[in-house]
């Protein structure tokens, strides 16, 4: 007899109340971790200055106060220890900004929606909003979201290795079947489950007993967080090999620089010693030197690095305490006092104290050391890995608001340069809102079994007991299903017929389940039928692989022999090739006394009801989103478990397989049987060529990824269930479905939100230009280097002592690292960069173009601010006033290269979509007025006197001829492209 609906629906608990929830979580909290303490404030900001560069500033500002004290002028000190203060709020800010933002990712774990039963009604919240007392059904592949106690299982089987380290699964029990059984307790019960553990097998309902810290591992406080936002980077070794060739080439120039005053001052007797005050010099070089050895030293092993020495740093030269700078300091003394013990005996040392240097040649020496310390602080890039932070933080931000969460950080720079990507059919290129389109059971309408009275029974028994899904039902409201799609719509056609699954599952005496496998293609679940009264083996899955396990049918007359196999799969294939899924449907009369427990050895011979075809629009987006790839060199192979018709009929209407491909496909279309059929030779040919992979199993799909890889390509995967984790493990971006199972996600890089393929190319465009942004980045600091370096060397050696003061140089240097990064890494993506193919990712990040660009850049202005000096000087002074100018016009000139920065990789305009990125602009207005301000007030600290209304006119105009340039060039490359496009049409 049909099982209605009705009002008490049929439930195997009846779940907490909505009162009860709410007393619960006031009594026991909510099921939120609390995050691990972090350091103190003031500690992060005080880690600031044991960065190498800031303790020299820290010794330069010490000297220049020192010296200040005796000369009764402070400015310089003052200014120095001002900039180091505004450097480290300024990094300890942009750092703590950094995290923050990467604390995103760590909450949406928490919002994760899992199936409950309250109020007598199944229905999803999110983890965090779980309570003490709730009922919980998990399936495989599900993480556990509290711990608890088992109330009801099949075949329920736990990876518990995150909390016991023990790989093996372990076997759940009811506490009453494990008493029962006489199972021993292992390293927890066996009837307790616990958060952050993995369904491997099998389902199951259990009761929250733990929420929150009070869990097993709330207590442990080793809370799994998937979030890997401390993992290097293949970007990351780049820019540290770019950082150590910058740092080794600034000490060069600063170590140059230093011995070429030295030997300019001995020459020029501006340094007129005698032998013994000579020793005294000499013996404070040294010293100095040892005291600035943890400065000097590890960059010169930097230097061996890069040359291919294996030689490895000492690791004392790794603690950078104060304690270690203290002991250092303390070596120095005893050296000097060494030297001086030595020295006077033997007479190398003046009498008088106040003889050993002259108060002249003690500046000259200050100068000297003043010019290196300059070089090596503009040289430095301490800011360059802060940027880069900067930059993935802004695009992790950004793309979780497009629909993709990024879990490991590498993923947002590689995911730009992949060549493959191998996409899901089901949710990625379709819309997985499955509805049954067709039934075809040939009984269902039969009144003429008397064996066999209720047939719409049995079949209503087949759908409702091999499936884990759920409908919602809230008055008012359409069912909503809850769980694999596919399921859910089964469940959803139950409903429109008026059928309770509910009682059908419920009263459905389970012995034992195979959960569906990628291998088998089918589920299938066994025991005591409430429609037959006897044992039943019911089996849904792909159809043509159930069909050939069925030797009857069951039509309207009865049990008939099947003979008309072909017949049923040509009908089959009529749906598929029009893109909709067939699901299969067969049972076995089991006999009580059947001693056979392997359900894959009991699913023959069995009786044929009939199939389902299930619809699943493509999504609208696809079959440009998959052109977009297409057209930016990124092939796209659809990969699936669907059958071959279904398969092609998908990648037709995605634009992906062509008429011709029908004729001649070759290797452009395989199943997972052909494809492990092929030896390694003959695979590493198809993969080259294939366009659809169907009826994949996931071996099938990581012999793929493996096989591209082994071409060298990059390659992306999009995988939902467990069965792809090896996949997404395999690939260098894994994309994990948002409906997919825990596993799928943790095996993941990124999480597709919203299922989408249109969200890939999301990330795609997103991954290349954050690459462009850091490159943008690097092409202005480079060239300020370039020329600030070259300014710093020549300008003792045409008579201008510090064309630009360490003051001066502290600023110039904010606006290459911090404001610089701020104000090009949150520049807007331009769908433009998807016109380009994929870029090398072993590829040196300093392309020859900018390399090129560099250089001719810097030199141009190089030259350009040492014919300036030289004109400034030609009276053979040079005062405030000039000097003032010429740090207006420097940094200027910088302001203006910016914006030609911005535009790396791109010929458009340097205003074209100004407005659309605010940042830039508000930095550039920063920049411009914080220029304007130094030079007007900054007064001794910066060695700066106002200029005139008239004198700025000139400098902005003037210096602005740099972005006009850029622009003129920019413009002409656009014509010649233009002209080029018409040619070629």
């Amino acid at each position: 007899m049909l099982t209605r609906k009705v009002n008490d629906r049929l439930l195997p608990f009846q779940g907490l109340t909505s009162a009860q929830v709410k007393l619960n979580r006031e009594k026991y909290g909510a099921n939120i971790l609390t995050p691990p303490e972090r350091e103190p404030l003031w500690k992060l900001f005080l880690a600031k200055f044991e960065d190498p560069v800031i303790r020299i500033l820290m010794i330069a500002a010490a000297i220049a106060i020192s010296v200040g004290i005796f000369e009764g002028e402070y400015a310089e000190g003052l200014g120095i220890v001002a900039a180091i203060l505004l450097a480290t709020t300024l990094a300890f800010a942009n750092e703590y900004k950094a995290s923050k933002e990467f604390d995103i990712l760590n909450q949406v774990y928490d919002e994760v929606f899992i199936k409950v039963i309250r109020d007598n009604s199944f229905t999803t919240v999110k983890r965090k909003d779980l309570v003490f007392g709730d009922v919980v059904y998990v399936e495989q592949g599900e993480e556990i979201p509290t711990d608890g106690q088992i109330l009801e299982e099949i075949s329920l089987e736990i990876d518990q290795s995150k909390i016991t380290g023990e790989a093996e699964p372990v076997k759940k029990l009811t506490q009453s079947d494990a008493e029962n059984q006489g199972i021993e307790e292992g390293t927890y019960p066996a009837y307790k489950i616990y958060r952050s553990t993995i369904v491997e097998q099998g389902e199951g309902y259990f009761e929250v007993t733990a929420v929150g810290d009070n869990t097993e591992i709330g207590k442990l406080a080793t809370a799994i967080t998937s979030i890997e936002n401390t993992q290097d980077t293949p970007l990351n070794h780049q820019l540290e090999k770019l950082s150590k060739l910058i740092g080794v080439v600034g000490l060069g120039f600063a170590g140059f620089t230093f011995v070429s005053l030295l030997v300019r001052g001995f020459v020029t007797k501006e340094l007129s010693l005698s032998s013994q005050q000579w020793y005294v010099v000499g013996l404070s070089i040294i010293s100095v030197l040892i005291a600035l050895s943890r400065v000097w030293l590890p960059v010169v092993y930097d230097g061996l690095e890069l040359a291919g020495s294996k030689l490895a740093a000492p690791k004392w030269l790794e603690n950078n305490s104060f304690l270690s700078w203290l002991k250092r300091v303390g070596i120095v003394l005893v050296f000097f006092t060494i030297g001086l013990g030595l020295g006077y005996p033997l007479g190398l040392i003046p009498s008088s104290i106040n003889s050993w240097v002259t108060s002249s040649v003690a500046k000259a020496l200050l100068h000297y050391f003043m010019v290196a310390v300059t070089i090596i602080v503009v040289a430095v890039p301490e800011g360059l890995a802060m940027s880069v932070t900067l930059s993935l933080a802004y695009s992790m931000k950004k793309m979780a608001a497009s629909n993709n969460l990024v879990r490991r950080m590498h993923a947002c720079e590689t995911i730009g340069s992949a060549t493959v990507i191998c996409s899901d059919k089901t949710g990625t290129l379709t819309q997985n809102q499955m509805r049954v389109y067709e039934v075809n059971f040939p009984s269902l309408n039969s009144q003429l079994l008397p064996a066999l009275k209720d047939v719409k029974g049995l079949i209503a028994e087949a759908i409702a007991v091999n499936s884990t899904a759920d409908l919602e039902k809230k008055p008012l409201q359409p069912s909503r299903p809850i769980g694999n799609p596919t399921e859910g719509a089964l469940l959803l056609w139950l409903d429109s017929q008026d059928i309770d699954y509910i009682s059908y599952r419920g009263n459905f005496q389970i012995k034992s389940r195979m959960p569906f496998s990628g291998h088998q293609k089918y589920m299938a679940t066994i025991g005591i039928s409430s429609v037959t009264g006897e044992d039943v083996l019911y089996v849904k899955g792909a159809p043509e692989v159930i069909l050939e396990r069925c030797s009857q049918i069951l039509t309207e007359q009865g049990l008939e022999s099947l003979k008309n196999k072909a017949a049923i799969a040509s009908a089959i294939k009529e749906y598929q090739k029009r893109g909709m899924r067939a699901l299969g449907f067969a049972y076995h009369n089991v006999s009580q006394h059947s001693s056979q427990t392997n359900l894959d050895e009991l699913a023959h011979d069995m009786t044929w009801l009939g199939f389902v075809a299930i619809s699943d629009p493509l999504r609208p987006e696809v079959p440009d989103a998959i052109q977009a790839c297409l057209r930016a060199g990124i092939e796209v192979k659809v990969v699936t478990g669907d059958n071959s018709e279904t398969a092609k009929e998908i990648a037709r209407q995605i634009g992906l397989w062509q008429e011709e491909d029908d004729f001649n496909s070759g290797y452009l279309h395989l199943t997972g049987q052909q494809f492990a059929q092929l030896s390694d030779e003959e695979a590493n040919q198809a993969v080259l060529q294939l366009k659809v992979l169907s009826r994949a199993r996931p071996l099938d799909k990581l012999r793929l990824v493996k096989l591209l890889q082994e071409n060298g390509q990059v390659v992306g995967v999009t995988g939902d269930g467990t069965n792809d984790a090896a996949a997404l493990k395999q690939a260098q971006v894994g994309l994990a479905m948002g409906s997919g199972t825990a596993i799928a996600k943790e095996a993941s890089d990124i999480i597709l939100l919203d299922d989408s393929f249109h969200s890939i190319v999301n990330a795609v465009v997103w991954g290349r230009s954050l690459y462009l942004n850091i490159q943008r980045f690097i092409l202005f600091q480079l060239t300020i280097n370039v020329v600030a370096l070259g300014i710093a060397l020549i300008g003792p050696f045409i008579g201008v002592a510090l064309p630009l003061t360490v003051t001066q140089m502290l600023w110039v240097n904010l606006i290459m690292d911090t404001f610089a990064a701020l104000a090009l890494a949150t520049e807007p993506p331009h769908l433009s960069v998807m016109q380009h193919s994929p870029r090398n990712p072993q590829a040196f990040i300093v392309t020859k173009a900018m390399a090129q660009n560099i250089f001719t850049v810097g030199l141009a202005f190089l030259i350009f601010l040492v014919g300036f000096l030289r004109y400034i000087r030609r009276d053979g002074e040079i005062t405030p006033y000039e000097l003032s100018v010429f740090f207006g016009v420097f940094v200027m000139l910088q302001f203006w290269n910016l914006f030609n920065a911005r535009c790396l990789g791109l010929k458009q305009s340097a205003f074209k979509g100004l407005s659309k990125n605010k940042g830039f602009v508000a930095i550039a207005i920063t920049i411009f007025v914080g220029q304007i301000l130094i030079i007007q007030f900054g007064g001794n600290v910066f060695r700066t006197v106002p200029l005139s209304f008239v004198d700025w006119i000139s400098v902005i105009v003037g210096t602005s001829t740099v972005l006009f340039i850029g622009e003129l060039w920019r413009f002409i490359m656009r014509l010649k492209l233009k002209s080029h496009l018409r040619e070629s049409y």
